[in-house]
């Protein structure tokens, strides 16, 4: 059975958390905001976890570390993540906007069940070149992608095979 998650470091190196504070902390500056202790902790958090989290999950694993850091601060937070490309976010089978640490990560894609939500990453030169083409062809310098693949997950296919088919 293939990996669920496929990155290229199983941590985010103490450079690249530094990198991603300096980003953070030129965007910020860009806006007239401050780079704050709460800000700090919800980067260091987020780029700790390696999964797909949505707010609330962030926001619930932002409290272990400081229960004073409220649900619209890491909103508005992640919200800076994803602008400056320290986050990307993805939305899996349900609707949910979910992000995952972005910076210094390879481009990957997504295949989602649709019936539990499992999700598996993989890499595809063969989906780069066609992002490399269609931005040469449209004149445009392209910076990333979005790509996923819904479908049955192998247990989520075998149960509705096994499942009792009712007669009308």
């Amino acid at each position: 059975m293939p990996k669920k998650r496929v990155d290229d470091l199983q941590s985010v190196s103490a450079e690249t958390a530094l990198e991603a504070e300096k980003i953070l902390g030129n965007r910020l500056a860009k806006l007239g905001l401050k780079q704050t202790d709460q800000r700090r902790k919800i980067l260091q958090v987020f780029l700790q976890t390696r999964d797909h989290l949505s707010i609330d999950e962030l926001h619930q694993q932002v409290k272990k570390l400081d229960p004073k850091i409220g649900f619209t601060t890491v909103y508005r937070t992640l919200k800076l993540f994803s602008q400056c490309g320290i986050a990307s976010e993805v939305e899996l089978h349900d609707g949910i906007s979910r992000y995952e640490p972005q910076l210094n990560r390879r481009s990957h894609h997504h295949l989602v069940c649709t019936e539990c939500g499992e999700s598996v990453e993989f890499f595809s030169p063969e989906i780069e070149a066609v992002e490399q083409r269609i931005g040469k062809q449209f004149r445009y310098s392209t910076t990333r992608h979005s790509f996923q693949i819904f479908g049955l997950c192998t247990n989520c296919s075998k149960k509705r095979t096994s499942a009792p088919q009712v007669r009308r």
